[in-house]
């Protein structure tokens, strides 16, 4: 396991930095790959162990040492607020960052009366759990620092510091508004769709649409293939990963 306190011999060599055991929660092959690596890459965070189903994340608390949880809260066979409460009655006390597709305002409220750290919407992007991850390493860190708050300033900080107001930016050219009606229409279709049919789904034109469906693609939000129709030029489509 890694080590996650200092050393208290004064002879010895100085301790490397604090890093924080990631279980990872998420029902999707392709997803569950990428978010593991996304908190590979974040220096101070590990991957403790995977799991796909509430059951397999209760297992792993069981048998590992964990400090955090990115938490899918769409899971198969069981709602990720179940099992942040199952994990409670259970006497695990690690930190959950809740990661959905709803846009539901009741889960939302709910994760939070449970003591979620951190919510965040799908799809995102590495910046995106960056920056999470890195505001959630300053939150520990002050807590190991604060041996007793004495004004409400002090209150006031420790709790904000989880918290990050500032959202990773897309590329130049790209909004959040758009970027989400094209991850609703690929979600919804079921099936695979051109940038021409996505373009004329959203009202945006081809090239518009091709980016949105590259952007998506690139982050392993969405998959994309050839199709073959007739002896013409094979035309790529961009299918929604599930």
């Amino acid at each position: 396991m890694p080590d996650t306190g200092p050393d208290n011999d004064p002879g010895a060599p100085a301790a490397h930095p604090t890093t924080y055991r990631v279980l990872v929660v998420e029902d999707e092959p392709v997803a569950l790959e990428a978010h593991a690596a996304y908190v590979e890459r974040v220096p101070g965070f590990a991957v403790a162990a995977t799991a796909a189903t509430s059951h397999e994340a209760l297992r792993a608390l069981q048998s590992t040492e964990v400090d955090v949880v990115l938490l899918d809260m769409n899971l198969p066979d069981r709602h990720g607020l179940d099992v942040i409460r199952a994990m409670r009655a259970g006497g695990h006390r690690a930190d959950v960052i809740a990661v959905t597709s709803a846009r539901d305002l009741d889960v939302v409220r709910a994760a939070v009366s449970l003591g979620v750290v951190q919510y965040l919407l799908k799809p995102f992007v590495f910046a995106t759990l960056r920056d999470r991850l890195e505001a959630y390493r300053a939150y520990r860190a002050q807590l190991g620092a604060t041996q007793e708050l004495s004004t409400q300033a002090e209150v006031d900080r420790l709790v904000a510091g989880v918290r990050t107001s500032t959202p990773a930016a897309l590329p130049k050219g790209m909004g959040e508004d758009l970027l989400a009606k094209v991850t609703r229409t690929l979600r919804d279709a079921g099936v695979g769709l051109s940038a021409t049919e996505l373009g004329e789904a959203l009202g945006v034109s081809r090239v518009t649409a091709r980016r949105y469906a590259e952007y998506l693609s690139d982050n392993r939000l969405a998959v994309r293939s050839r199709r073959y129709a007739g002896a013409g030029r094979p035309e790529v489509e961009y299918r929604w990963v599930t």
